[in-house]
């Protein structure tokens, strides 16, 4: 319950604010006729994205302890943990400009006469976050039981709509980037979680034959079959029997995407010193020379 809520909250931020971005745009140009199309791209992304998603549990379900459904289960962790990764340093990224990016993309579909534009560039920006979450979902799904899962993701869906709203009224008052800065670092663990489980199960069909060996075992402690448990395990990738590999690929991807992206400073632009190539004085125009000893 808990990463699918932490998913779904930051997913939800980023396309609800998109979405914010497109619609007060065609309200500032005064071509709020267009709110349908925005909303339609936006309708088309969502239900594409759920008729996807539940295809695609059903089909593997289908193979229901199968060798199949644990090699589909490893392709969608390693899928999600690169896409995750990738996001959240794009958004990291682009996250200055992106506003100001979606305005001239909204003003360039307008000027063209493209009406259906609009609405495709509603679908894109929508239907890629609902992608990534479909993707995420199902891994989590696949990680761990099915318990609570919708009421996490319906939880922080909720959330974010409200949060969206208050940062689209509040502007400035909000810091963005410290939340994506936040939200980002725990996504990080979250996929450490999802590689520790894509490493088990290429470790099971004999794909990394190599530190199978198991640590320790915790299961009298904290077995991944109780409550508690199986929201360790679906979140921070806690695992009761843990081997070498797990270890290491773990501890690896945090000590290097987190450092990356908790130390990371949007660069600056250097701004060279401006040295007037001419002076007027004394109603005629003088070139400077550079200073010599």
């Amino acid at each position: 319950m808990v990463a699918t809520f932490v998913i779904f909250l930051r997913e939800g931020i980023e396309a609800s604010m998109i979405v914010a971005i497109l619609l007060a745009t065609l309200d500032r140009l005064g071509h709020r006729r267009h709110f349908r199309d925005v909303i339609i791209g936006v309708a088309a992304a969502l239900v594409l994205v759920a008729v996807g998603g539940v295809a695609a549990y059903l089909t593997i379900k289908t193979y229901g302890g199968s060798r199949t459904q644990t090699i589909f289960e490893t392709v969608t962790y390693l899928v999600a943990a690169v896409v995750l990764t990738y996001m959240t340093f794009w958004m990291r990224n682009h996250a200055p400009r992106l506003s100001g990016e979606l305005r001239a993309r909204t003003a360039a579909a307008l000027e063209g006469r493209a009406r259906w534009g609009l609405g495709l560039l509603a679908f894109q920006a929508v239907g890629r976050e609902g992608l990534e979450t479909m993707v995420f979902t199902l891994a989590i799904v696949f990680a761990s039981s099915s318990r609570g899962v919708l009421a996490g993701g319906g939880a922080g869906l909720a959330v974010s709509l409200v949060l969206a709203y208050a940062i689209y009224h509040l502007g400035r008052r909000l810091n963005v980037a410290a939340f994506f800065k936040v939200v980002g670092a725990l996504l990080m663990v979250f996929a450490a979680g999802i590689l520790v489980d894509a490493v088990q199960n290429l470790q099971e069909l004999g794909w990394l034959p190599v530190l199978t060996h198991p640590l320790w075992s915790t299961a009298n402690v904290l077995s991944e079959d109780s409550a508690l448990g199986d929201i360790f395990h679906s979140f921070f990738g806690y695992a009761q029997s843990p081997t070498l590999g797990q270890v290491v690929v773990y501890l690896a991807y945090l000590g290097i995407a987190i450092g990356a992206f908790v130390g990371w400073r949007h660069p600056r632009r250097a701004h060279p010193r401006r040295v007037p190539s001419r002076v007027e004085g004394a109603g005629r125009a003088v070139t400077t020379r550079p200073y010599s000893s």
